[in-house]
């Protein structure tokens, strides 16, 4: 599937290829983090299947607590996550940052990882009072 999408400011925008069925949440202590929220939802691409059209975008190597290094992608001006990758030399895939893609209702998750760090209330919104 063909998306596209940018950052909040409009500075960067971007096209990607993506499987629409290998969406899913992470739910883990980095992806909070660097989300600022209790989750992040991701599509996969390969790294020949995305291409920024305008802009560069600034790139944070994450070190996890495994010792596995990730870059990860954003906007310099107003912070909008792109993607992460591996480090290193060979073919990468992508993880795309679902928030920053036009396409994102489209995109459904299809699996859960890192349940484990999932915060104890994210499954349990539905009964909220909703406003808009």
């Amino acid at each position: 599937m063909q998306i596209d999408g940018g950052c909040h400011c409009g500075a960067i925008t971007f096209r990607a290829e993506v499987d629409p069925d290998d969406v899913l949440v992470c739910h883990c202590t980095d992806c909070q983090a660097l989300s600022g929220s209790a989750f992040r939802v991701v599509a996969f691409t390969a790294e020949d299947g995305f291409e920024f059209l305008i802009g560069t975008p600034k790139i944070y190597v994450k070190t996890a607590d495994s010792g596995n290094k990730r870059e990860q992608s954003f906007c310099a001006d107003c912070g909008s996550p792109f993607y992460s990758a591996d480090v290193g030399d060979g073919p990468k895939r992508y993880g795309v940052r679902i928030g920053t893609v036009r396409q994102r209702a489209e995109l459904a998750p299809k699996k859960q990882y890192y349940c484990g760090s999932e915060l104890a209330w994210a499954d349990d919104i539905a009964g909220l009072p909703r406003v808009g």
